[in-house]
């Protein structure tokens, strides 16, 4: 089994050494032991397991949550990853949700900037003003 250094399990994970020191403070990846008067020595394992924390970030996972995925990492707890999953899954569909009522608002607006002309004011900068500040006609302080 190659043993690595900690600058090349940041390599082959394709991190830099500063996420390595970082997954090991959030408990996420072990330190291994130090030898007197060497140097902290890392498995193929330990690049499998970063990797895993890099593929479920990108898929939206919070650290906390590969934490949890990762105490299940025995493969006998399959219904409670599942759970973990599924709420991660109902947040993304939220947040879709969200980014679709957010894409229709300012089409709509960016729609309205193109049907007024003249001294008028501007519709999308108007859109958003608190209804003070379209009363008073000055900014808001």
């Amino acid at each position: 089994m190659q043993m690595l250094t900690i600058s090349k399990l940041a390599r082959e994970a394709g991190v830099n050494v500063e996420t390595i020191r970082f997954y090991q403070r959030r408990g996420l990846l072990g330190e291994p032991v130090k030898p007197l008067g060497g140097i902290r020595r890392y498995a193929q394992p330990d690049v499998a397991r970063v990797l895993f924390i890099k593929a479920a970030q990108r898929i939206g996972f919070t650290l906390d949550e590969i934490a949890q995925l990762l105490q299940l990492d025995d493969g006998t707890q399959c219904s409670d990853a599942r759970a973990i999953a599924e709420r991660k899954l109902a947040d993304v569909r939220d947040r879709l949700a969200d980014l679709q009522r957010i894409e229709t608002a300012l089409t709509q607006l960016v729609g309205r900037c193109g049907s007024r002309r003249g001294k008028v004011s501007c519709p999308l900068i108007d859109a958003l003003q608190p209804p003070i500040a379209r009363e008073s006609g000055s900014p808001p302080e």
